[in-house]
């Protein structure tokens, strides 16, 4: 029996694909628990429009992720800091502050989580930052501290 798989299955397969398996384990296994539906035509033509709306939607976010990064390699982001004066600063400079002075200064929404900082900025400076935006697209952003 082919059936459409509704929840990722192990031993089996992920969601949203087409599986030939045993009558049995579909009528007494599967489909009870709801981990699959019947490879109706209906159902097939129903997954085939998830899978090009899906498509289109990553291509979408990619396009997306694209101008972000183009914006952010020409961006120069300014960072103020308190400071105890020759170029210290009084602790460091965090992912959380960039990514809310990128967001006040640009509009730019960007998780913390996806500001990768190599070394912990102590010192006023011009550093470079990674950003990554997902797709496996990354984007050097230069920030320059300052001391307030």
């Amino acid at each position: 029996m082919k059936v459409i798989l509704l929840q990722d299955v192990k031993g089996k397969g992920k969601k949203g694909q087409l599986l030939e398996v045993s009558d049995g384990y579909a009528r007494n296994f599967m489909l009870p628990k709801k981990l699959a539906v019947e490879a109706t035509p209906d159902a097939i033509n129903t997954m085939r429009m998830n899978d090009k709306a899906a498509a289109e939607k990553a291509a979408k976010e990619r396009a997306e992720a694209m101008e972000i990064s183009k914006q952010l390699r020409a961006m120069t982001l300014t960072v103020t800091a308190k400071g105890g004066g020759g170029g210290k600063l009084f602790g460091s400079v965090t992912n959380q502050e960039i990514a809310d002075a990128l967001k006040a200064k640009s509009g730019i929404a960007l998780d913390k989580r996806k500001i990768v900082i190599s070394d912990p900025i102590k010192n006023v400076g011009t550093y470079t930052v990674t950003c990554k935006l997902g797709y496996e697209i990354t984007a050097p952003l230069t920030v320059k501290i300052e001391e307030a």
